[in-house]
């Protein structure tokens, strides 16, 4: 007979550890199962390993350009060793996936289990069979089942791009040579911070975008980071719908086609990166034997409480199509326990969701656009406030970048910041508390704020819907 337990989790990241984690302490008998590498997307593949490289591109960046910045300061920087440098980052991860997950998941006492997890049974009594690495096989039931698979990077269906050896997101980072030119397809975050993070470690990049760079935020943020790109030496091109890919005869390099401003235009370089999104991870899990339903990119299609349309089977994490965050992912996998085993009810609530592109600087929001104001019926007002009105960022010696305040116009309630800038996503933390308390535009201006940090940014910015914030004093605000 098939082993019975309280809660079966299919995958191992952010999502699956958050519920297993959760439903351990409520005294509930978990099983995990994850057919690759323990951890997830988070630490193996994804934040951790980009943002250790990103840390480091920035390094060497400031070791570039800290002697125009900054009168008296005399910097240099060699070519970078990428071979070491991916070692490092590959150690990190180690150590983090070690820590924060392995030993984790032996601390609380669940069992985590290394096979294939395929749905069998029916709708009303689902089962899981589990195929081990020596292909025995194995099969459980339980009260709840996660879907906590998460997503993995998607190309478009452009010709002849299956027959040369493109980059993902993934795949990009262990390089064990900087290429010496780059085509980076996207403009979403990925594509920002890869096209980024090979411009400063030594690559000429080229970075080819349908539209405009973060189509999603506001147009500031698009027209701040082009400015940045091109003081980089990133060229961008707009507007550019890839038609074809083909690998130089010579091998040397890959010869892209795209059509932009109407005409053809042929794009050349030694590395092609595709960063065209993310897709959710569901293939083989046999979905539809338990009236699980999917939606046209294969996610999981999830009530606000993350329930599937088969009430014992939950989803979490990207695996949904829901915003592609590991902190979501964790939240839902606690919210997802709390329902199942506990009744709650709860429903997820992203109107307050902070959002960051890891550029530098960087790109962060929480809460409404302008736009989205608008279209939702709320009359708004809003600021835009240069950086060269913050202290901070004039001590820095770089003012590239704003902050934005969306403000309701009849009740002076912040409904939206955005911010291009240092320390951007600390400005977006300290957003979610503002939005999430209804604070007014009135209020924020008045708060306490310290001198000289990019946090009084949003206080300035507050400042300048009554106040011509370039007649006060730097210091006596």
């Amino acid at each position: 007979m098939p082993e019975t337990l309280d809660l079966a989790v299919i995958g191992s990241g952010g999502g699956a550890f958050a519920a297993a984690i959760r439903a351990t302490n409520l005294g509930k008998r978990v099983v995990m199962i994850e057919r690759s590498t323990v951890g997830g997307t988070c630490v193996n593949t994804g934040c951790v390993p980009s943002k250790a490289l990103l840390a480091a591109a920035e390094a060497r960046h400031v070791a570039l350009d800290g002697a125009g910045r900054f009168p008296g300061i005399s910097t240099s920087a060699a070519p970078v060793d990428m071979g070491a440098l991916v070692d490092g980052k590959r150690s990190l991860v180690e150590g983090m996936r070690s820590d924060k997950y392995v030993d984790l998941a032996a601390e609380y006492g669940w069992d985590l289990r290394h096979g294939i997890a395929a749905f069998a049974g029916t709708r009303g009594e689902p089962l899981l069979e589990i195929t081990g690495p020596d292909g025995a096989r194995d099969s459980l039931t339980a009260a709840h089942y996660l879907v906590a698979t998460g997503s993995a990077p998607w190309a478009p269906p452009v010709p002849g791009l299956d027959e040369v050896d493109y980059l993902t997101s993934t795949t990009a980072m262990e390089l064990d040579e900087v290429p010496e030119s780059l085509i980076v397809f996207g403009g979403g975050y990925v594509a920002l911070e890869q096209a980024q993070l090979f411009a400063r470690l030594g690559s000429k990049v080229t970075l080819l975008a349908r539209s405009r760079l973060a189509s999603q935020e506001e147009p500031e943020a698009s027209r701040a980071l082009m400015g940045v790109f091109a003081d980089e030496g990133i060229r961008v091109v707009r507007r550019a719908a890839v038609t074809s890919v083909r690998a130089d005869p010579a091998g040397a390099e890959i010869a892209v086609t795209a059509t932009v401003a109407g005409g053809q235009e042929e794009f050349r370089a030694a590395k092609l990166l595709v960063a065209t999104g993310r897709r959710a991870v569901t293939d083989g899990l046999n979905l539809d034997a338990v009236g699980v339903k999917i939606g046209d990119t294969g996610q999981i299609l999830v009530e606000n409480t993350l329930a599937s349309s088969n009430p014992r089977i939950w989803a979490a994490g990207d695996v949904t199509g829901h915003r592609e965050f590991v902190y979501v992912a964790s939240a839902h996998g606690t919210l997802m326990v709390e329902n199942a085993f506990n009744n709650a009810r709860r429903q997820v609530d992203y109107r307050h969701l902070p959002r960051v592109t890891f550029t530098s600087p960087a790109l962060a929001a929480v809460g409404m656009t302008d736009k989205e104001a608008n279209e939702a019926g709320i009359r708004c007002e809003c600021r835009v406030l240069p950086l060269e009105h913050v202290p901070r960022a004039l001590v820095n010696r770089d003012t590239r970048g704003f902050i934005k305040i969306v403000a309701d116009n009849s009740t002076g309630r912040i409904v939206g910041i955005t911010a291009v800038g240092k320390e951007a996503g600390d400005l977006a933390a300290a957003g979610v508390y503002i939005l999430e308390a209804g604070m007014t535009v009135d209020q924020v201006a008045n708060l306490w704020s310290p001198y000289l940090t990019m946090a009084e940014g949003i206080k300035i910015a507050a400042q300048s819907f009554t106040t011509d914030v370039s007649k006060l004093s730097c210091c006596a605000s």
